[in-house]
């Protein structure tokens, strides 16, 4: 009986000391774009949705921040970067993939009156 309730106690403990440590690969980044619009917001956060590990997404078109919260076990800055680069706007010193900028209306492209 004792036995037993050591063993249930020391299964809780591992079950939480875990759970504790799970979140230590949860991290947030702060990256500057060339956003304009709300298309441009809408589509920076819809293409980060897709990455593999993002878990939020948000952009406040006036200050042209995207704050992203990540999995840092499966993705990392570099590569979200390299989304938002690919989806045709600047992300930090990073600047916009051609093709990508080549694809967005006229009103997302730099000098655009936006929305």
């Amino acid at each position: 009986m004792n036995r037993n309730l050591f063993l249930s106690g020391l299964l809780a403990l591992s079950l939480v000391g875990t759970s504790v440590f799970a979140d230590d690969k949860d991290k947030e980044v702060k990256i500057k774009t060339s956003a304009i619009c709300e298309m441009c917001k809408a589509r920076i956060e819809r293409n980060l949705a897709f990455e593999k590990g993002v878990k939020e997404a948000n952009l406040d078109v006036t200050t042209k921040v995207v704050t992203i919260k990540y999995n840092s076990a499966k993705t990392d800055v570099a590569k979200l970067k390299a989304n938002i680069t690919k989806t045709g706007y600047d992300a930090d010193e990073v600047t916009a993939d051609p093709k990508g900028y080549d694809k967005l209306p006229s009103c997302c492209k730099k000098g655009g009156m936006g929305h």
